[in-house]
C-alpha cells in the first residue's frame, strides 16, 4: 500500500477497500471523482485528530495521479551517508533530526540533486552513490497552496577524513555521526518519512 505523510499522520492507498476497514482505524474514502478526493484532502488537512485517511481504487496508478493533482509537486533528492567505521549521518534542521536532502535543480536528476544537496548541506566533498534506498512522499503547506513532495533517497559512501559542516544557511545546526541501533534521540525527533529511510535499512 502507498503512503503520503502529513507531518504526523499517514494517507493510505489501496485497492482492497473490504480487507483494509478490517484491519485499521481511520477516515475511509472510496474514489469516486477528483472534486470529492480535492475537497477531501483539504478536510485532512483540518482534521488533526484524524491520524489515518485510506483511500480506495481499483486502478492504483490512476488514483496516485489523481491525488498529486490536488497539488503541487515538487521532486527532491536525499542520501543516507555513511562512513568507513559504519555510521551514517543525521542533521539536525530547525531543530529536528533529518536527513540531507533538496529539490532538484531545472534540467537535474534525482541522483544528481541528491549528491549536490548532501554535499551542500553537510560539507563533505567526494560523496559517491552506492544504491537507491526508498521514495517517501510528504506534503506541506506554503502560505496557501499545498505541496506534495516527493524525495528518492539514495544510499552514499563517504571515504574522507574531514567534518561535517552544517550549512547555517539552510536552518542546518548540527551534522553527527551515528552509530546504527544508537538511534533513541532520532526517534524521539524526527519525521516519519525520515523513520521510513531508517527502517528499511535496519538502522534504528
Amino acid at each position: 500500500m502507498y503512503k503520503v505523510f502529513f507531518k504526523d499522520r499517514t494517507v493510505y492507498f489501496g485497492d482492497d477497500f473490504s480487507k483494509a476497514f478490517g484491519k485499521n482505524k481511520g477516515l475511509f474514502y472510496r474514489y469516486n471523482n477528483i472534486q470529492e478526493l480535492n475537497e477531501l484532502v483539504e478536510v485532512f488537512f483540518m482534521l488533526k485528530q484524524v491520524k489515518n485517511l485510506y483511500i480506495f481504487h481499483e486502478d492504483m496508478l490512476s488514483l496516485i495521479e489523481e491525488f498529486k493533482s490536488c497539488f503541487r509537486f515538487v521532486e527532491a533528492g536525499g542520501g543516507l551517508v555513511f562512513n568507513r567505521q559504519g555510521e551514517f549521518l543525521v542533521i539536525r534542521r530547525d531543530g529536528v533530526w533529518d536527513l540531507p536532502k533538496g529539490k532538484l535543480e531545472p534540467g537535474e536528476d534525482y541522483e544528481t540533486a541528491a549528491l549536490r544537496e548532501v554535499s551542500e548541506e553537510t560539507g563533505l566533498q567526494g560523496l559517491k552513490l552506492v544504491q537507491p534506498v526508498i521514495s517517501t512522499y510528504h506534503t506541506y503547506q506554503q502560505s496557501d497552496e499545498r505541496i506534495l513532495k516527493k524525495t528518492r533517497w539514495f544510499e552514499m559512501a563517504y571515504s574522507g577524513r574531514g567534518k561535517p559542516r552544517p550549512q547555517s544557511g539552510e536552518g542546518i545546526t548540527e551534522a553527527v555521526w551515528v552509530v546504527p541501533g544508537q538511534t533513541d534521540f532520532i526517534r524521539k525527533n524526527t519525521y516519519p518519512s525520515i523513520l521510513d529511510v531508517l527502517f528499511i535499512k535496519h538502522l534504528l
